[in-house]
């Protein structure tokens, strides 16, 4: 894995570890990172994002504490073998608190939900594009 492939906000409001838990969760639960797979050091990604090491370490320590990663003496942390395919309600439950959150931001912004989801629809196109 390749440390760019993490998306940094450092404005946004979540915790810029809980964005990386986040994100990492989201890869190993849907299969882009496989068991095994080495991540990146704790220094390499801290430098890639211009972030503090101990931010990237606390990330990647709640991540091992959950067993989805394992520290490999010598090589760094991997993602720890799990069942290799996670049901799709197991994946929905990681993104159930997202929904719940663009839910309440929509009705406090008093958007249509068409146009969200027209919007949404475009956003998730324009992914497919960037990984096909």
């Amino acid at each position: 894995m390749d440390a760019a492939l993490l998306t940094i906000a450092p404005a946004a409001p979540e915790p810029i570890y809980r964005q990386i838990v986040e994100q990492l969760r989201r890869m190993i639960v849907s299969g882009q990172l496989k068991p095994g797979e080495r991540l990146p050091s704790v220094r390499d990604v801290a430098g890639q994002h211009a972030i503090n090491p101990m931010t990237v370490s606390r990330a990647y320590s709640l991540l091992e504490g959950e067993s989805l990663l394992v520290r490999q003496r010598g090589t760094g942390m991997t993602v720890a073998a799990t069942r290799s395919t996670h049901s799709a309600h197991e994946r929905m439950q990681l993104l159930e608190p997202r929904l719940h959150d663009l839910a309440r931001a929509i009705r406090e912004l008093e958007l249509s939900t068409p146009h969200v989801l027209d919007r949404l629809n475009q956003l998730l196109e324009d992914q497919d594009e960037r990984h096909a």
